[in-house]
C-alpha cells in the first residue's frame, strides 16, 4: 500500500513537470513567434501607391520602368503604379483627400501647385529637398513648385510654344530658307507672300499666316507683353495699349482670310490625316512643340523648321507660354518622407533622360534635357527640334493660377472669344476682362 502511494505521488510529481514544460514551451513559442512577427515588420518595405494618367501604350512602359529601377535599387520602398484616367485623376484625388486615404504620390499641373498648397491639399517636402535638387530644375518650374518659401513639389516635366513653317514653300516664294520671320511685321509679310489664292479670289488655296491658328489669344498677349497679364503681385494688364494691339492684329489677319475658312482649318487639327500644316495648306504656325511627335510620325516626308515666336515688334522679346507637371505628395500620406524617396529619383538625372528619349517630352531637369537633346536615341531632325525646345525655355513663361480667382480663366476666355468673333468690340471686350479680372482679385482681398 505504501509502495502504491509512493507510485501515486511520483506520477503526479513527473505529470506537472510535463504540464510545467509544456507551460513554458508555450511561452517560448510565444516569444519566439512574437521575435520573428517583429522582425518580418522590421524587414517589410513600406508600400506606396503612385497616381498618373500616363497609361497609353507608348508612357506606361517608360513610367512602369523607372518605378522598377527604383523598387530594385533599395529594399526598403515598393511603388506600385495606379493608373487614373485624365479626366478623372484631379476629382479622385481630392476626394480620396477628403475621406483621409490619399495615393501616396501623384503627377499634378504645375500652375496650380499654389493654389493645392493653399488650400492644404498636398504635403510640404522642403525639409527633404536639398539645395543640389532644386538647382536641377528650370528656375520657373521650381518657382512654381515653391508657396510662401516652402516646396511642395518637384517638376517632372514642361512644354513651350514654337513657330513651326514650311521650309520648301519658303524656297518656292523666294523667301530666305531657314530664316524665320523676326517680328509680327515679318510675319504678315512672310504670310502675305505664302499665301495662294483661289482662281476666283474668293478664297486660299493656301494660308501663310493666322495668329489663332495653333496657338490662342493669351499666347500672343503674353508675348506682347513680355509678361503674364496677371502678375505675381496681382497687378492686372488686359485693357492696355499692346493686348488692344494684339487684337486688332489678330482681327485684321482674320478679315483677309475670313473667319469661315479660319474656322475649317482649324477643325482639321482634328484629324491627323486632314491636318493642314502636313498637308500644305499651312505655311506657319505657332504650336505647342510637342506637335512635333504628330509631325515625325505622320508626315516624315515634311521639310519643316522650327524658330522662336516672333517679337512683337523689335526689342521686345520672343516670350512664350508653357505648362507641365510635378510630383507631389497628396494631404494626408501615410508617410512623406518614403514619398519624396520615390518623388526624388522620378527627378533625378537618369529617370529623365530615360523619359525624354524614350517620350521625346521636355523634361523639367536641365542637364537631363540637354543630354537628351544631343542623345543618339535621337535622329538629327528629333535633335533639331529637341534643342529648340530648351532653348526657348529661356523665353518661356509659366501661368500659375492666382489664388482667389482659381477659374478665372473660364471667365476671360469667353470675352476673347466674343472678341474674335465679333459679338464684342476690342475696347469693350477688354474693359469687361479688366474688370471682371479686379473684381475676382478684390474678393480675394
Amino acid at each position: 500500500m505504501k509502495f502504491l502511494k509512493i507510485v501515486l505521488l511520483m506520477s503526479i510529481i513527473f505529470l506537472a513537470a510535463c504540464d510545467g514544460f509544456k507551460v513554458n514551451s508555450t511561452r517560448s513559442d510565444s516569444l519566439l513567434n512574437e521575435t520573428e512577427s517583429q522582425a518580418g515588420e522590421e524587414n517589410e518595405k513600406i508600400v506606396l501607391d503612385f497616381w498618373t494618367f500616363w497609361g497609353s501604350e507608348d508612357r506606361r512602359p517608360i513610367i512602369d520602368s523607372i518605378i522598377n529601377d527604383f523598387n530594385e535599387s533599395q529594399d526598403e520602398i515598393e511603388v506600385h503604379h495606379t493608373y487614373v484616367p485624365w479626366s478623372d485623376i484631379w476629382t479622385k484625388n481630392l476626394a480620396s483627400i477628403a475621406a483621409g486615404d490619399p495615393p501616396d504620390i501623384i503627377i499634378n499641373d504645375i500652375n496650380t501647385v499654389k493654389l493645392r498648397a493653399e488650400k492644404g491639399q498636398i504635403e510640404p517636402i522642403t525639409e527633404f529637398v536639398d539645395k543640389d535638387t532644386k538647382s536641377r530644375f528650370f528656375e520657373q518650374m521650381m518657382e512654381a513648385s515653391t508657396y510662401n518659401d516652402e516646396v511642395y513639389a518637384l517638376p517632372f516635366n514642361t512644354d513651350t510654344q514654337i513657330l513651326f513653317y514650311n521650309d520648301d514653300h519658303f524656297t518656292e516664294v523666294g523667301l530666305p530658307a531657314g530664316q524665320a520671320p523676326a517680328t509680327w511685321e515679318e510675319l504678315d509679310e512672310y504670310g502675305d507672300t505664302l499665301d495662294i489664292t483661289s482662281e476666283d479670289g474668293g478664297t486660299f488655296e493656301r494660308v501663310g499666316f493666322y495668329p489663332l491658328v495653333g496657338a490662342q489669344a493669351p499666347v500672343w498677349i503674353t508675348n506682347a507683353l513680355g509678361q503674364n497679364y496677371i502678375t505675381e503681385d496681382k497687378e492686372i494688364s488686359i485693357d492696355v495699349p499692346d493686348v488692344k494691339e494684339t487684337f486688332e492684329w489678330i482681327l485684321n489677319s482674320q478679315n483677309k482670310y475670313g473667319k469661315k475658312q479660319l474656322d475649317s482649318i482649324n477643325s482639321q487639327f482634328e484629324n491627323a490625316q486632314q491636318d493642314p500644316f502636313m498637308a500644305g495648306n499651312l505655311s506657319m504656325m505657332v504650336q505647342n512643340a510637342n506637335y512635333y511627335v504628330e509631325l515625325r510620325d505622320y508626315a516624315e516626308d515634311l521639310n519643316f523648321k522650327v524658330a522662336p515666336l516672333p517679337e512683337k515688334e523689335p526689342g521686345s522679346g520672343h516670350t512664350s507660354v508653357g505648362g507641365g507637371f510635378v510630383a507631389e505628395v497628396p494631404k494626408g500620406a501615410a508617410n512623406p518622407e518614403a514619398s519624396y524617396k520615390f518623388i526624388e529619383f522620378l527627378t533625378n538625372y537618369d529617370s529623365q533622360l530615360y523619359w525624354a528619349e524614350n517620350n521625346f517630352d521636355l523634361v523639367a531637369h536641365k542637364e537631363a534635357g540637354e543630354a537628351a537633346a544631343n542623345s543618339e536615341a535621337f535622329n538629327e531632325k528629333d535633335q533639331e527640334v529637341y534643342n529648340m525646345m530648351i532653348e526657348n525655355m529661356d523665353d518661356t513663361l509659366l501661368t500659375p493660377q492666382p489664388s482667389g480667382a482659381p477659374d478665372y480663366v473660364n471667365s476671360i476666355n469667353p470675352i476673347f472669344e466674343g472678341i474674335v468673333a465679333g459679338s464684342k468690340s476690342v475696347d469693350g471686350g477688354l474693359s469687361e476682362a479688366q474688370n471682371e479680372l479686379e473684381r475676382l482679385m478684390e474678393i480675394e482681398k
